[in-house]
């Protein structure tokens, strides 16, 4: 017991260091103020050796920040709150190919764009796979799993409906999201409370530039190699493939990918449109010819690819969920 609780006042020790070096505004484009954790005890299957978390700021524009979070060894939610709320909540999850997690440009830039016009917004800081955890390859699914989960069980503290709860994701944070519309009924970690109860299946899915395969070619490497190993078998491949765990219980889709990313290749994302298709499962695919990989809000800009965030506001409207009260603020 003592060592638990020694391990626990690291745990602490570890995110105060890290809150320390992050701002902790909780309006206008500062960080928001509002974190939940994920898990009440301590998260699951730590390991002999916890990572360090830490924050590399990667932006060489002082005006403009791009945070990368290692280490996560407390996953939680950075809660976005909308002034208006629509009833609706989007769990969202930065990429950062299972190396990081990017909570700028793939996490608290959009989680202001959706509360500007209503959704709830809970950005997710999960475990990472190479750090040694338990669950290994599903821990980030157990923290997506959890952080669904968590947001149906205090869906009216938060004024949304546990019946408008979307998903989206950003690279590797898309194969998180894909992982989680595909396998949200995997039993990857011990029920801990009442809302382990609750389903984790997402009631739509965004799947932004997403890596969707963990086979050659269509993998991207790095995610592969530190979600699975560098020597995966074939099957251990297939098992974390989204594209090959569809079935028609998948929620309804939403995807955007650039024909030029040299980074995921297109085809992740027509693969995944493909499974769905053949299970019948209702999707809408949006393809750029220009934007490159890990575009967001700010590398669209001026390019056709930033219509991407209204195209998902629209759909996600066409789904029952969403859509501001009052007109949406100018971008």
């Amino acid at each position: 017991m003592a060592a638990i609780d020694r391990r626990q006042a690291l745990i602490a020790t570890l995110v105060a260091g890290t809150a320390a070096r992050l701002p902790a505004s909780g309006t206008g484009a500062g960080d928001p103020a509002e974190t939940i954790a994920l898990w009440p005890a301590g998260a699951p299957g730590m390991p002999t050796l916890l990572p360090t978390e830490t924050v590399e700021e990667r932006s060489r524009d002082a005006a403009l920040r791009d945070r990368a979070i290692r280490g996560v060894v407390r996953p939680r939610m950075a809660v976005f709150r909308p002034s208006t709320p629509n009833g609706s909540a989007v769990l969202v999850m930065p990429g950062g190919g299972y190396r990081w997690v990017v909570i700028d440009k793939e996490g608290y830039e959009i989680g202001r764009w959706l509360a500007a016009r209503g959704y709830t917004v809970f950005v997710l800081f999960y475990r990472l796979p190479g750090d040694g955890w338990a669950a290994g390859p599903d821990v980030a699914l157990s923290d997506a799993q959890r952080a669904i989960r968590l947001i149906r069980a205090r869906a009216d503290h938060y004024g949304v409906r546990p019946d408008r709860v979307a998903a989206m994701g950003f690279s590797a944070g898309g194969h998180v999201c894909g992982d989680l519309a595909t396998r949200y009924a995997l039993r990857s970690y011990a029920p801990v409370d009442a809302a382990d109860r609750l389903s984790a299946r997402p009631d739509l899915a965004a799947l932004i530039y997403a890596v969707q395969s963990m086979s050659a070619p269509l993998a991207h490497k790095g995610s592969r190699a530190l979600l699975l190993g560098p020597d995966a078998s074939a099957v251990a491949e297939q098992a974390h493939t989204p594209a090959l765990l569809v079935t028609r219980e998948t929620p309804s889709c939403f995807m955007v990918h650039a024909e030029d990313d040299d980074v995921v290749p297109v085809d992740n994302t027509l693969a995944m449109r493909a499974a769905l298709k053949a299970a019948g499962v209702p999707v809408e695919t949006h393809l750029f010819e220009r934007g490159g990989h890990g575009f967001g809000l700010r590398g669209a800009v001026g390019k056709p690819a930033a219509a991407w965030p209204e195209l998902f506001d629209r759909w996600a409207r066409s789904h029952g969920m969403g859509g501001s009260p009052q007109a949406a603020p100018a971008t």
